[in-house]
C-alpha cells in the first residue's frame, strides 16, 4: 500500500473573514468605523480591556497587570500575521493605551464578522 502524498499545504485557520494580513485592519485612531468600541473605550477603557482580551481568548484580567496590554497586542500580531516588533508593542501600549485597546478591539470584531468596514 502506497502512502498518500501531500501536494498543498493547509492554509491558516480561519477568524471568520477574509481580512488581509500584514497589517492592522484600521488606523490607532480610526474610532469612527466602530463607534460602539470607541464610546466604550471613552467611558471605561477598563471594561473595554478585559473585553478584548475575552474576546481573544485570553484572561480577562490580562490587560490590568504590568505588560498584559504588551502582550495581548504581541500575540495578536503574531496570530494575526501583522507586521511589527516587541518593542514598537510595547510604545504603543504604553504611550497610545487607550487607543490601541480600541484598535485590538476594532480587530476582533472585523476578523469575528462582528462588524464590516
Amino acid at each position: 500500500m502506497s502512502n498518500p502524498v501531500v501536494t498543498h499545504q493547509p492554509g491558516a485557520g480561519g477568524y471568520g473573514t477574509n481580512v488581509q494580513t500584514g497589517e492592522w485592519s484600521t488606523g490607532l485612531c480610526n474610532c469612527f468605523s466602530d463607534c460602539l468600541v470607541c464610546a466604550l473605550g471613552c467611558v471605561c477603557p477598563i471594561a473595554l480591556s478585559c473585553y478584548t482580551a475575552n474576546k481573544y481568548g485570553e484572561n480577562c484580567c490580562l490587560p490590568l497587570v504590568p505588560g498584559g496590554l504588551t502582550a495581548m497586542r504581541t500575540h495578536m500580531r503574531l496570530t494575526y500575521g501583522i507586521q511589527g516588533t516587541v518593542c514598537n508593542d510595547a510604545l504603543m501600549s504604553f504611550f497610545c493605551g487607550l487607543c490601541e485597546v480600541c484598535r485590538m478591539a476594532r480587530e476582533i470584531r472585523i476578523r469575528n464578522g462582528e462588524i464590516t468596514l
